[in-house]
């Protein structure tokens, strides 16, 4: 276990904190850091989502609109405060029902303002003051996705014979029935990635390995409007342009981290298979340790000469970044980018996010854990605050006459974002809890809509047996 040792000195913390505006990180509550993170990351949705509707926060403390995707990572997360006992059942099922009251309430309609969703598909950000759609974002069918991950959970979490708890397990069935998979079909059989009411479909479609998993097993699933089950026989041929060895073992590739672990929050696949990964003698849950494998070997190799880069320093996938524009560093001109999808080659401006690697803890715990341990005792003192480690740093940006669309250079580190985001506080909650109980997955394995999910996707073995 990893014990307050790996808590900086106070000194180095004051003085890093004069530098950011801050009084530096305040004590461990717990003996171990995981622990700390844990509950950190927790307190961030119980603290700042919205005390009426229970919408959960895009972003904080920037002021924000709140994120279905986010709505989906808390209503998980307060599960694990349940289980710690950080909150009680009853705060748990009052949080949980007044959130599940709103969306199943929530207008819905093809008009482009005054609605929340429309054919029970949800728009990606919610304005808080009304919970209806924010500027032009779009109807996100992967964000009503993870919506939908939570609101189940809630449905097998909430078992007992109360009035409260069968409220909950009700409206969850009714927003999940309400989910219309069929129409968002323009290009048969792939769900479009979205609807905007003044243009109609996304012309992109969910067609790739990529998070869109848990998407489909849930469309598969749907009582009442299911897409056939030969659309995951079509979609997994598509994986095979995603197959390849560069950087480790060969696995299905996708290069932000996020795409590795956003369906594996939920669904438990050690040992089921589908025709396709078993045809590669593994499973999907390996596919995402060797992923995980595969960020640690890149920043090994590290070609781009970013700093810190190494086994104690990686982890890369969608998070905030200090800007888009370039700058040139000891003789070489470097691009950076604001908020982007980073990975192994793609848009590496040196931004690395700890989601990326507590989000795979449960994967690969033996490379992890000791980089995280690794990159709070280096770096905690700029990184680490109320909710535990801030979205995103950069240690190669250590100065910048340009401006900065997030966050401030931190002397001694680098450029540190001054944000949390909900779709990166989630998976570190809920993957520390799978390394850790595997609860969530025992929950989900309970649900017979993810499993009749799995069923018709042709996954077989394991738990499914």
């Amino acid at each position: 276990m990893i014990d307050r040792r790996f808590f900086l000195a106070a000194s180095t913390a004051a003085l890093v904190g004069a530098c950011t505006g801050r009084t530096g990180i305040a004590p461990a509550t717990a003996p171990d850091l995981l622990s700390d993170i844990q509950e950190r990351a927790f307190r961030f949705f119980w603290d700042t989502a919205d005390p009426d509707t229970g919408l959960a926060m895009d972003r904080w403390p920037t002021p924000s609109f709140a994120s279905i995707a986010a709505c989906g990572f808390a209503l998980t997360a307060y599960a694990v405060g349940e289980k710690h006992g950080w909150i009680t059942r009853q705060q748990h099922a009052t949080r949980t029902l007044a959130l599940l009251d709103f969306f199943a309430k929530a207008p819905q309609g093809d008009g482009e303002t005054g609605f929340s969703g429309y054919k029970g598909f949800f728009y990606h950000f919610l304005g808080v003051t009304k919970g209806q759609r924010f500027a032009r974002c779009e109807l996100s069918t992967i964000d009503t996705a993870l919506l939908l991950g939570g609101v189940l959970f809630t449905q097998s979490w909430f078992d007992r014979a109360d009035p409260v708890e069968a409220r909950i397990r009700d409206l969850a069935e009714q927003i999940y029935r309400a989910v219309e998979w069929d129409w968002i079909v323009p290009r048969p059989p792939f769900v479009s990635m979205g609807w905007h009411p003044e243009s109609g479909f996304i012309r992109s479609d969910w067609n790739i390995y990529n998070e869109g998993v848990i998407l489909y097993v849930l469309a598969l699933a749907s009582p009442t409007h299911p897409l056939p089950p030969e659309t995951w026989g079509a979609l997994t041929q598509k994986f095979e342009a995603s197959w390849g060895n560069r950087w480790g073992e060969p696995h299905l590739q996708f290069a932000p981290m996020f795409g590795h672990q956003y369906s594996h929050v939920w669904i438990d696949f050690r040992g089921i298979r589908d025709p396709y990964i078993a045809s590669k003698g593994i499973d999907y849950f390996e596919n995402s340790r060797r992923a995980t494998h595969a960020q640690r070997a890149y920043a090994n190799e590290n070609p781009g000469g970013k700093v810190g880069y190494g086994n104690d320093c990686w982890g890369l996938t969608a998070c905030d970044g200090p800007g888009d524009f370039a700058v040139t560093i000891d003789g070489r001109k470097r691009e950076f980018f604001s908020y982007s999808a980073r990975g192994p080659g793609e848009r590496d401006d040196g931004t690395l996010a700890p989601t990326a690697a507590l989000g795979s803890i449960a994967f690969a715990p033996e490379i992890v854990e000791p980089m995280i341990a690794t990159m709070h005792a280096r770096y905690g003192a700029g990184i680490y605050d109320k909710y535990g480690f801030l979205d995103s740093f950069n240690p190669t940006l250590t100065r910048t006459d340009e401006p900065l669309k997030h966050g401030r250079i931190v002397p001694g580190i680098g450029w540190v974002d001054g944000d949390y985001l909900g779709i990166d506080q989630g998976p570190i909650v809920l993957m520390i809890e799978n390394r850790r109980s595997g609860m969530v997955w025992e929950v989900m394995r309970r649900n017979p809509h993810i499993r009749r999910g799995l069923e018709r996707a042709g996954f077989k073995g394991g738990w499914l047996a």
